[in-house]
C-alpha cells in the first residue's frame, strides 16, 4: 500500500524524522518497500500567485496579459490557458524560477514581454495531463513558496503488508499502528451523522448472508458529477497511487484510502426494482467497468437488480451501472447516485479475482478482511464529502444485515509465564497493561496467582489477524521492539531419541543417493492439470479450490511431475547430465479420504558419467537405473527380497518398463518414459524414471551375530540353459530354495546368447558357495544339495545342463 507521509502525520505525528519512521514500520511489522519524494523534479522560486487582471492579447485569440501578484509585487505574464481568471489563485514561477533543472528566463510572445509563467500541474510534475492552470484554494497565502503551499516536501512510502494485516490497508489503521509504537494519541477525522434531507430509498436484500452479512446503500438525488476533484483529495490520491478520475469515484476512493473500506457508486437512474446480493448463476455473464465480459462461476457473489448483474461483489463494479460524467450514446449525465457500503466475507472474494484476471484494490481489501463495524462510520464519511463536492441531497441509509452471519467476538487469553517464555525476558506486568491498551485490546479480566498474571481480552472488530495466545505475544513483542530483546543462549535439557534400526531413514537414502550423483529437488505439491494428465493420467487429482494460478490448481499423485518439469528447466539452462530425486508426499483421493503417502522419485538423463577424459560419453540406459536403485534397496539387508518384474503404465516406455516388488507387493515402478510424451515434451534424449513407496522401502533387517564357521566353505560352478525371457531373479530364488541354509553365497557371473545355443535361449552361469557351521562339507553331501538345485531348476524352468 502507497500512502502520503504528510496525510498520516495529520492523524498522527511522532517527534521523529521520515527515516526513523520508515525503520519503526519496518521493525513493527509493516515491511517498507521504497519511499520516493512527491515532487517529481526539483522545483524552486516558484509561489502562489493571484491574477489580479486580465486583458486580451492584441495579437493573438488565444492568449492572455495578465497581471499577477505575488503579494509583494506585480508581474505581467503572458497566458494561453483557458482557466485563466481574475481572482485564481496559481503557482507562479517568477524569472529566475528552477524547475527541473532549467532556469526561467523572461520572454516576449508575440511582442508582449512575460515575466514569469503560470504553471499547470504537468508543469510542476504533480499531475500527467494538466487542461489548464493549477488552480489553488481560494485561501492560499499569496507569496508563500508553493512547494509548502501544496505540501511538495513529502514523501509517498509504499509498504509491503502480510496477509493477516488488512487492517493498515488505510490511513486510519496505520495512524493506530503509529500511534501504538510511539505511545500517542490518534487524531480521527470527525465524522458526523449526515441527516437524510429527502425520503427515497432503494431497497436492498440479502439472498447470500455467507457471503455478506451486511450491507448498505444510501440514495443521493441532484449531484453534479461535472465539477472538479478539490486538488487537495485529488494530491492524496495522487500521492498514494491513484489517479483522480471524478469526483464520485474519487470520494469512494479516499474513504477506501482513508478507512480501509471499500465502496461501490451507482447511476441510480441505470438500476431497476432493487438490490440483490446472491450467487451467480449458470451461464450467467457480465460486463465490468474496464470492458472486459465474464462468464460468471456459480460460485461468485454478485450484486444485481431486476435486469441481473450490475457488479462482481467486492470486486469491480458492471458497465451498465457505472457513472457517467458525459453524455453517453443512449444515456445522460448522472444525476442520482445510490451508494453501496458493504461486508463482505474474505472467503466469499478470495481467488475470484485472480481466477477472472482481475486486481482491484476492492479485492485486495476484502481478501484480507474488512472491519465488519466499518461500514455505518465509511458511509457517513462519504456522505459528507459527496455533498460537499457534488452536491445534492441525501436519503436515508437502508440497510440489511444478518448478525448471525457476522464473525464473532472473539475472547483470548494471554499468561505472563507463557509471554515471558517465548520472549526471552520478562515484561513489568504495568507494561503489558499499558500495550493492550493501545492495541485497542478490551481486558474483561485480569487474575494474579502463583504462576503470574493472566488476562482475558477481547479482539476489536478491526484486528481480525488475533486469535490466540501467540497471536498476543506477538503484538507485545513488536510494540516492546526486536531490538530490545535480549541475546540470550538458548538452554535445554536434550533427549536423545533411540535410533530405529528396523528401518533405513531419509536422511540415509539422500546421502546414499547424493554419493552416486543424484542432486536432491524439492518440488511443489500444486502442479499444472496437463502435465499431471500426461504422466499419470489414470488418477483423477484433487483440485484446488482456490488455486494461485491455473498451473498450480491440482494436487499432485506422483513425484514425477514436478520432477520432470525441474529437468525440463535444467535442459534449458543448458545441463547435459541430469540427475534428480525428491522424498515428499503425494495426494490420492480415495472413498475414506485424502490419502497421503511419501513417496521416493526420481528422474535420470544423459551420459552415464561425468564428462572427463577417462570416461566414454555413452548414455544412460534401463539397467544403469536399475543399479542405483538395487544399490538403496542393498541398505535394507533384504536385496533378495525384492523382485523387478515387466510392468505397463501410460507414461513408461512398453518395453522398458518394471514394476518393483517387495515379498511380493508392488512398492514402485520404473523405467524408460514413452517415446510419445518425450516427443510432447520435445526432449530427443532418453529420460529414465523411477517412483518407490517410502514405507515399502525403508523396512530393514537388523543384523544378528552368527560365530563365524572354522570350516572350509566348498563353490560349485554349473551352467544351465533356460528360455530366453526368463528373469535371473527367480533362477536366483529356485536355487536358494532348493539349496537350502548351507547356502551361504550365490552369484551370477555370466550371461551368454549366441553361437551354440537356441536363439530362443540363454546360457546363465552360477557359482554357489555352501559351507557347515559345525563341521566339513562331504563331496557327497554337496553333490547331494547341487543335484537338488539342478532338479528344481529342471522342473520349475526347464532348464538344462551345458
Amino acid at each position: 500500500m502507497k500512502f502520503s507521509e504528510a496525510w498520516l502525520r495529520e492523524w498522527v505525528n511522532p517527534d521523529i524524522s521520515s527515516e526513523a519512521l520508515v525503520e519503526q514500520l519496518t521493525m513493527g511489522g509493516l515491511e517498507v518497500e521504497s519511499t520516493d519524494p512527491v515532487a517529481r523534479q526539483q522545483i524552486e522560486g516558484v509561489v502562489v500567485g493571484e491574477v489580479t487582471k486580465v486583458e486580451a492579447h492584441p495579437d493573438a485569440d488565444r492568449l492572455r496579459v495578465c497581471q499577477v501578484s505575488d503579494g509583494g509585487e506585480t508581474f505581467q505574464v503572458v497566458c494561453g490557458a483557458p482557466n485563466v481568471r481574475v481572482g485564481l489563485k496559481a503557482p507562479f514561477a517568477r524569472v529566475g524560477a528552477r524547475i527541473g533543472g532549467e532556469t526561467l528566463e523572461k520572454a516576449s510572445l508575440r511582442g508582449m514581454e512575460s515575466s514569469g509563467m503560470l504553471l499547470s500541474g504537468q508543469e510542476l510534475g504533480i499531475e500527467d495531463e494538466s487542461p489548464g492552470l493549477l488552480e489553488l484554494a481560494e485561501d492560499a497565502t499569496v507569496g508563500q513558496d508553493a512547494v509548502l503551499a501544496l505540501r511538495l516536501d513529502d514523501v509517498s512510502i509504499d509498504i509491503d503488508l502480510t496477509p493477516n494485516r488488512g487492517d493498515c490497508l488505510g490511513i486510519r489503521g496505520l495512524a493506530r499502528e503509529v500511534g501504538v509504537l510511539n505511545d500517542l494519541p490518534v487524531t480521527e477525522v470527525e465524522i458526523r451523522e449526515v441527516p437524510a434531507t429527502l425520503e427515497d430509498a432503494f431497497p436492498v436484500t440479502i439472498e447470500a448472508f455467507d457471503g455478506c452479512p451486511r450491507y448498505l446503500g444510501r440514495v443521493f438525488r441532484g449531484v453534479d458529477v461535472t465539477r472538479p476533484t478539490p486538488l487537495w483529495m485529488r494530491e492524496r490520491l495522487r500521492r498514494s497511487g491513484l489517479r483522480s478520475i471524478d469526483p464520485v469515484v474519487d470520494v469512494t476512493n479516499y474513504v477506501l484510502l482513508e478507512l480501509g473500506q471499500p465502496m461501490h457508486a451507482f447511476d441510480l437512474g441505470r438500476l431497476r426494482g432493487g438490490i440483490v446480493v446472491r450467487m451467480a448463476k449458470e451461464g450467467e455473464e457480465i460486463t465490468l467497468l474496464d470492458g472486459q465480459r465474464v462468464d460468471l462461476s456459480p460460485d461468485t457473489l454478485l450484486i444485481t437488480d431486476a435486469d441481473g448483474a450490475v457488479a462482481m461483489a467486492g470486486i469491480m463494479g458492471g458497465e451498465r451501472s457505472g457513472i457517467q460524467v458525459s453524455p453517453a450514446p443512449g444515456g445522460a449525465v448522472t444525476r442520482d447516485i445510490f451508494l453501496e457500503v458493504a461486508y463482505f466475507a474474505p472467503l466469499a472474494i478470495s481467488g475470484r479475482a485472480r481466477r477472472y484476471g482481475i486486481q482491484t484494490d476492492a479485492s485486495y481489501r476484502y481478501e484480507r478482511g474488512v472491519d465488519f463495524e466499518l461500514q455505518h462510520p465509511a458511509l457517513q464519511r462519504a456522505t459528507q464529502l459527496l455533498l460537499d463536492i457534488v452536491g445534492g441531497e441525501a436519503g436515508p441509509v437502508t440497510e440489511a444485515v444478518s448478525r448471525a452471519h457476522l464473525p464473532d467476538e472473539r475472547h483470548i487469553r494471554l499468561r505472563s509465564a507463557r509471554l515471558n517464555l517465548m520472549m526471552g525476558t520478562e515484561v513489568a506486568v504495568n507494561d503489558v497493561d499499558s500495550m493492550l491498551h493501545r492495541l485497542g485490546l478490551e481486558v474483561s479480566g485480569r487474575d494474579e496467582g502463583d504462576e503470574g498474571v493472566t488476562w482475558e481480552v477481547v479482539a476489536p472488530s478491526y484486528r481480525f489477524d488475533l486469535e490466540r495466545e501467540a497471536d498476543l505475544v506477538e503484538e507485545v513483542c513488536r510494540i516492546y521492539g526486536y531490538n530490545n530483546l535480549p541475546n540470550t543462549v538458548p538452554s535445554a535439557f536434550m533427549h536423545l531419541k533411540p535410533a530405529d534400526e528396523t528401518r533405513v531413514t531419509p536422511s540415509t537414502l539422500r546421502h546414499h543417493l547424493a554419493a552416486r550423483g543424484y542432486c536432491e529437488a524439492i518440488t511443489y505439491s500444486f502442479i499444472d492439470p496437463p502435465m499431471q494428465d500426461l504422466l499419470d493420467p489414470q488418477i483423477t487429482p484433487r483440485k484446488l479450490v482456490n488455486p494461485l494460478s491455473r498451473d498450480v490448481s491440482v494436487m499432485r499423485t506422483s513425484l514425477w511431475p514436478g520432477l520432470v518439469r525441474a529437468l525440463l528447466g535444467n535442459l534449458n539452462r543448458q545441463q547435459a547430465r541430469i540427475r534428480l530425486f525428491e522424498i515428499g508426499r503425494t495426494f490420492r483421493q480415495l472413498d475414506s479420504g485424502l490419502n497421503q503417502d511419501f513417496q521416493l522419485g526420481g528422474v535420470v538423463m544423459g551420459p552415464r558419467h561425468p564428462e572427463s577424459w577417462a570416461a566414454d560419453r555413452e548414455p544412460t540406459d534401463f539397467f544403469d537405473l536399475k543399479g542405483d536403485l538395487e544399490s538403496l534397496m542393498g541398505l535394507t539387508g533384504e536385496l533378495d527380497r525384492f523382485q523387478f518384474e515387466s510392468a505397463v503404465h501410460p507414461a513408461l516406455h512398453p518395453g522398458q518398463s518394471a514394476g518393483i516388488r517387495r515379498n511380493g507387493e508392488l512398492i514402485g515402478l520404473m523405467g524408460r518414459m514413452h517415446p510419445e510424451i518425450q516427443q510432447k515434451l520435445d526432449i530427443s534424449e532418453p529420460i529414465y524414471l523411477f517412483e518407490l513407496a517410502l514405507d515399502g522401502l525403508v523396512a530393514k533387517d537388523v543384523p544378528k551375530y552368527a560365530e563365524p564357521s572354522r570350516f572350509p566353505s566348498v563353490r560349485r560352478d554349473i551352467a544351465i540353459v533356460v528360455d530366453r525371457d526368463c528373469p535371473a531373479a527367480a533362477i536366483r530364488r529356485c536355487c536358494r530354495e532348493a539349496a537350502g541354509e548351507g547356502l551361504t553365497d550365490l552369484t551370477l557371473f555370466d550371461l551368454y546368447h549366441g553361437e551354440g545355443i537356441d536363439s530362443a535361449k540363454k546360457s546363465l552361469a552360477l557359482g554357489l558357495t555352501l559351507q557347515h557351521p559345525s563341521r566339513t562339507l562331504t563331496d557327497e553331501e554337496v553333490g547331494v544339495t547341487m543335484d537338488q538345485v539342478v532338479l528344481a531348476l529342471t522342473r520349475e524352468f526347464d532348464a538344462q545342463l551345458r
